[in-house]
């Protein structure tokens, strides 16, 4: 699985004091699971943020972001971020604050019997 080392750094500088955080490969990239739940991903050049449904209509407005599409189905409450959109500092970190915010939130995922 093939994700950017310096993307992945990033995010795991901004979620150092964020809880509980655990690095799981997953999505053919590397995951960043925060009390158990995903909250970010590491890609290979792109971020994915699991945030609010409710604010994703108006977060697909910023530059870069876009729905994540899996098997041509869209997940509303899971966003793309490209490289342009989180080169900045600012930027970067109002991805990490969407997903964090969401992830105290979210119910914990389905666990495997």
């Amino acid at each position: 699985m093939a994700y950017d080392e310096k993307l992945a750094a990033r995010i795991r500088s901004a979620l150092a004091a964020a809880g509980a955080i655990e690095e799981k490969k997953m999505f053919g990239g590397l995951a960043f699971m925060v009390n158990g739940k995903m909250c970010v991903t590491a890609g290979s050049s792109e971020m994915m943020c699991r945030i609010d449904p409710a604010l994703h209509r108006d977060l697909l407005k910023r530059t870069g972001a876009r729905t994540v599409v899996m098997k041509n189905r869209e997940y509303i409450g899971w966003m793309r971020v490209r490289p342009e959109a989180m080169r900045m500092k600012k930027d970067f970190d109002f991805w990490i604050e969407q997903a964090l915010v969401f992830n105290q939130r979210a119910r914990p995922g389905r666990k495997k019997a």
